[in-house]
């Protein structure tokens, strides 16, 4: 078969792996009070106290123990004092608006004027990421009347070495406020507050942007505090802020620790009872979803999605618009704008994954992922440089390889995103690279999971090569085999819509994985429906007195067999005023049960 006609590499053999379930954990969280269901789930996924899935805001970690929050805190309260004009830097990205929300909105709450906040965001295609000096400029420019004397970076800074040195050569003070993994060599800022820099002892390494920024406001309540602005009485509520501390926390998919849970969960309850800002509210009512039935899966899958269309192919300050007005009939033509935006990254999404299908095909591979390399690097001139996260997403998960996709810059340079699986750093990866091949890298920078570079045309293929290279080392054939971790079978009095609405108001996400269950089924009926989903009645192939039980497999045309194995989650499936159970068909496995 000749280059030009091999297809491109198919899913990688996906293996159904069990869940360990500690019995004395789980009896332990059961005694506790936890339904059972949730006891056993829970002490799968590294539950071990009951106290970790407390969500009183009073369990948060303190403020005090995030390093230099306290040094932010004063900053900013001689700041305010003084009245000077504070400018925020947000990142083009979900948590970034999210973050800039917090930052805007909390601190007018703690006493700055509304003419001394300002925001500037830089463009993905024209400034690239981060405070960069050209941003410094850009923002002296824009508010020239009335200048920027604090800069303060929100989900960015930890590697804007240039443009911190820039901004304090121009006598503003910038306070970096990030969560991003720092380089050997950090910004001369005058405060950095990372819980990731190496000298910080804050317990969770994974607070978002947004939870950051969300942690120097408390502690710039607790120093007002101290200077007698107000009394624990009289101090603003920053739990007003929590919907967006929500909203950017699962958006930038970080892990989801107890504390982060906590946050996040804050934040659901607050929007179920109806109080969240005008622009989330509008951004449930454009995406379809029930602010009172709201779970992080809305946040993860319908709202982010749509701010971050912003920043993908248009202004993040849309984004970032609708999330600081209070006008709800400005913020639901943003939040329309957002939507028709997020449509347009879709259609941009599917020609952009057809174009990857003919790259892959050409690719010296096998006939599948396992005969794949072990990492792969994909560019086309007509890629958009906004879309090439989702497509390298994608391709990771249905090839589980690391994986990077290019697409030209303005400047002329080629704009890299990056996603990996478990097992390879891909921040690290890149610091190798650098380090391999000095001149391949302009710039660098991101997270074990999600990265992304930038680098000249010409060193495409010795960034391939490279990075097949280390993934090579560092991959075994155990790490390249596609896992689904599933939590064994559901019990039979267990599938109901009261167990499905349990399931769906809990705080699950990275690292705290929805349930996936899996059993034996007897397959009733299957039919297609929607020209691309499979609809199918199914029972317990144990129970053949069972109740037949309603599944759908989404994006599967293809039949099952008449009896199989299926991995699934349970979801509430309302239709035409009936309420009930269904199965939600994620994988199937067809030989012994696991």
């Amino acid at each position: 078969m000749s280059r030009e006609a091999k297809a491109a590499p198919e899913a990688a053999p996906l293996a159904l792996v069990p869940r360990d379930v500690p019995p004395r954990v789980a009896y332990q969280l059961e005694q506790a009070g936890i339904h059972p269901l949730l006891a056993r789930l829970y002490a799968a996924r590294g539950v071990r106290d009951p106290q970790e899935l407390n969500e009183h805001l009073q369990h948060l970690i303190p403020p005090h123990q995030l390093t230099h929050a306290d040094r932010a805190a004063r900053l900013l309260a001689d700041a305010i004092t003084q009245g000077r004009t504070l400018c925020v830097v947000a990142d083009y990205d979900c948590d970034g608006a999210t973050a800039c929300a917090v930052a805007i909105r909390g601190l007018k709450m703690l006493g700055a004027r509304p003419q001394t906040l300002l925001y500037v965001v830089p463009d993905r295609s024209v400034h690239g990421y981060g405070l960069t000096p050209a941003i410094v400029d850009m923002a002296l420019q824009r508010y020239a009347a009335s200048p920027p004397q604090v800069l303060i970076t929100v989900d960015n800074g930890i590697a804007s070495l240039a443009g911190v040195a820039h901004a304090r050569s121009l006598g503003l003070q910038v306070l970096v406020t990030d969560h991003h993994l720092p380089a050997q060599e950090l910004p001369e800022a005058d405060v950095i507050v990372n819980p990731n820099q190496k000298q910080c002892a804050f317990p969770s390494k994974h607070l978002a942007g947004v939870g950051v920024m969300f942690y120097v406001l408390l502690a710039l309540r607790s120093e007002l505090r101290l200077r007698g602005h107000f009394d624990e009485h009289t101090q603003p509520k920053l739990t007003e802020l929590l919907d967006l501390v929500a909203l950017g926390t699962v958006a930038d998919v970080v892990r989801l620790d107890a504390n982060n849970r906590r946050l996040v969960a804050q934040g659901l309850k607050r929007i179920r009872s109806g109080r969240m800002q005008a622009g989330v509210a509008a951004l449930f009512t454009v995406a379809g979803r029930s602010p009172q039935q709201a779970s992080a899966q809305d946040f993860g899958f319908a709202l982010g999605p749509r701010i971050n269309a912003a920043g993908r192919l248009s202004d993040m300050s849309l984004g970032i618009e609708c999330l600081t007005t209070d006008d709800p009939t400005r913020a639901a033509e943003l939040a329309q704008t957002l939507d028709d935006i997020n449509r347009e990254r879709r259609s941009m999404e599917d020609g952009m994954r057809e174009q990857a299908e003919a790259l892959m095909g050409k690719l010296d591979t096998g006939p599948d992922a396992a005969g794949a390399p072990a990492a792969l690097s994909l560019f086309h001139p007509q890629f958009h440089e906004g879309v090439v996260g989702i497509l390298a997403g994608q391709l990771k998960d249905r090839l589980h390889r690391p994986v990077f996709v290019f697409a030209p810059g303005q400047d002329g340079l080629l704009k890299g995103s990056g996603r990996s699986i478990e097992g390879f750093h891909l921040r690290d990866a890149l610091d190798l690279i650098s380090k391999r091949h000095p001149q391949a890298l302009v710039r660098f920078g991101g997270h074990a999971m999600a990265a992304g570079c930038s680098l000249a045309p010409e060193a495409f293929e010795t960034f391939s090569q490279a990075l097949r290279h280390v993934a090579a080392d560092w991959l075994d054939e155990a790490t390249l085999q596609r896992r689904l971790r599933i939590d064994g079978a559901l019990p039979p009095a267990s599938f109901n819509a009261d167990v499905a609405r349990l399931l769906d108001a809990q705080v699950w996400g990275q690292g705290f994985e929805p349930p996936v269950f899996c059993e034996r089924v007897q397959v009733l009926h299957q039919r297609v429906v929607g020209d691309k989903h499979l609809k199918l009645s199914v029972r317990p192939a144990d129970d053949p007195c069972a109740a037949p039980r309603e599944a759908i497999w989404f994006q599967r045309t293809q039949a099952v067999a008449d009896e199989a194995v299926l991995a699934y989650r349970v979801e509430v499936n309302e239709w035409q005023g009936r309420v009930s159970a269904q199965m939600v068909v994620v994988a199937q496995h067809t030989n012994a049960a696991p």
